[in-house]
Formats: C-alpha cells, structure tokens, sequence
C-alpha cells in the first residue's frame, strides 16, 4: 500500500468517526437491543453516551453502573432521547 493509500484510508477512518459523534454527541441516551460481549450490558438497558473515542467506539453510563462501550459495528441499539428528556 502506496503512503497516499494509507493517509486516505485515515482520513475515512475519521471522517466515519466524526459521523459517529455527530449522530451520537455526549448526552444521548440510547437503549441496548443486543450486545456481542461476554460481559454484556442486558438488553433493554438504557444508558446516556459519554463521548465517541478515536477508533469509534462510544463510551456510556450504563443506568445499570455500567460503563461497557458500545461498538456500532457489532452490538445493536437505538436512540431513546437526549439526556433531560
């Protein structure tokens, strides 16, 4: 892979990340359909994002005191409201 390659593939790389924090900005509050961990939050458990990190995963707080990341690749949930609401 040629050095232009690799910078293009980076910059995909952010700008599917920065999607991910607009769609999903600190104080969404999301519900977990189903979770792909050993450890996995029960589904229906409702939680408020913390923030998006740099590889995309997005970090909650769990109502339940959990603080697992989701990963939107492969864990499946939805958008209840905005923290407040």
């Amino acid at each position: 892979m040629m050095l232009w390659q690799k910078a293009r593939k980076s910059d995909m790389n952010r700008e599917a990340v920065e999607r991910l924090r607009n769609r999903y900005p600190t104080g969404t509050r999301i519900m977990l359909d189903y979770m792909e961990d050993i450890q996995a939050v029960p589904a229906g458990t409702k939680g408020t994002v913390d923030h998006v990190d740099d590889v995309g995963t997005i970090h909650m707080k769990w109502d339940n005191g959990s603080s697992l990341g989701l990963c939107p690749d492969t864990d499946r949930f939805h958008v209840v409201g905005k923290d407040g609401e």
